[in-house]
């Protein structure tokens, strides 16, 4: 008995068009898979009440920019790299002077121009020194006095001119240090994102007749 077989049509334009099917859904599922990474490290972030600005310090880019290609590449990153890691792994913050932590009270102002308040600057802009109350059993305190609240959306305090409803406003506590527990988990997204990858590159295959 003779068996006879034979290929049917160009067979340099299947392997062609076999090629592109499969760089198409490569491509197609890293573009997927590295978006879907940026959005899930987005969500943990504000999710963990570390507010959107941060979450959006998370960018991601796929190679090639355009087009499709066999070998993709998917990359995410946050401009942000030192807080995020911070929070993904824990630290302990100590003051770079080695004395105290001077972390904003109720008293201070959210900004002093386009600058994160300090001691310095407060003191600066009410125009009086900041008064240092020890605390034993809690966080010591720089504090104003003869301050006033102030009425309105605006809040906070101002100086008291005439001494009138005067009271003491808390503008900083101080901290010997401060530890941030870990509050995100990078590499569970990344392992998420990794799986998806796999998954929606399977089905892709698949429904291009590859299985």
């Amino acid at each position: 008995m003779r068996l006879s077989a034979a290929i049917r049509g160009d067979l340099g334009r299947v392997l062609t068009d076999e090629v592109k099917a499969t760089e198409r859904a490569a491509s197609s599922a890293m573009r997927e898979a590295t978006n879907g990474l940026k959005l899930d490290l987005r969500a943990q972030v504000t999710g963990a009440g570390l507010g959107s600005r941060l979450a959006n310090t998370w960018r991601s880019q796929t190679y090639p920019s355009s087009g499709n290609s066999l070998r993709p590449a998917g990359l995410v990153w946050s401009k942000a790299p030192h807080i995020i890691r911070a929070f993904d792994e824990g630290a302990t913050i100590r003051s770079a002077d080695g004395f105290w932590l001077a972390v904003p009270g109720p008293g201070c102002p959210a900004r002093i121009g386009k600058k994160r308040p300090t001691p310095r600057l407060v003191e600066e802009r009410l125009g009086i020194p900041l008064r240092f109350v020890y605390r034993r059993g809690g966080p010591s305190l720089l504090v104003a006095d003869d301050m006033r609240a102030r009425q309105g959306k605006r809040g906070g305090f101002a100086r008291s001119r005439t001494g009138r409803n005067a009271a003491t406003a808390i503008m900083f506590l101080l901290y010997p240090q401060v530890t941030l527990r870990k509050r995100l988990d990078i590499n569970r997204a990344k392992g998420a994102a990794e799986r998806r990858l796999v998954t929606t590159l399977v089905s892709a295959l698949g429904k291009d007749g590859h299985g």
